[in-house]
């Protein structure tokens, strides 16, 4: 049962992820894609976390072991939390006066939400085979 809550929490992160996609698409406003960001970002910080925490559950009941899959997801959820970061914080130091500030910002965003679907899938591929 745990590993089938931790696949859902996959699946939340990605799901999380391509909503981001298409807010940051949709939302024509700098504006209104910051409060919407304001809103959706505890969101989606909730389904990395649950994903973690459903694995440190699922470690604890292995009593703690460490294998290479174990590292590689601890890794792979470090790399997903820095990613955020990143996009969060790019966000929150965008200069509003200038006119071209969210397109760039869009640019950036999509980098980081493809790479942020790169790693989900990579780490995740194994499980679902």
């Amino acid at each position: 049962m745990s590993i089938v809550t931790h696949n859902w929490g996959v699946g939340l992160v990605l799901g999380a992820i391509f909503a981001n996609i298409v807010m940051l698409y949709g939302i024509k406003s700098l504006t209104k894609y910051t409060r919407a960001m304001l809103l959706f970002t505890p969101i989606v910080s909730t389904t990395i976390g649950m994903v973690i925490f459903t694995g440190v559950v699922m470690m604890a009941a292995k009593h703690l072991d460490f294998t290479i899959e174990n590292i590689a997801m601890i890794l792979f959820a470090i790399i997903l939390i820095y990613l955020e970061i990143k996009r969060s914080r790019a966000l929150s130091h965008i200069n509003k006066k200038d006119p071209d500030a969210f397109k760039n910002f869009k640019a950036y965003a999509i980098k980081i939400f493809l790479w942020e679907i790169f790693v989900t899938l990579s780490i995740s591929f194994w499980m679902w085979l």
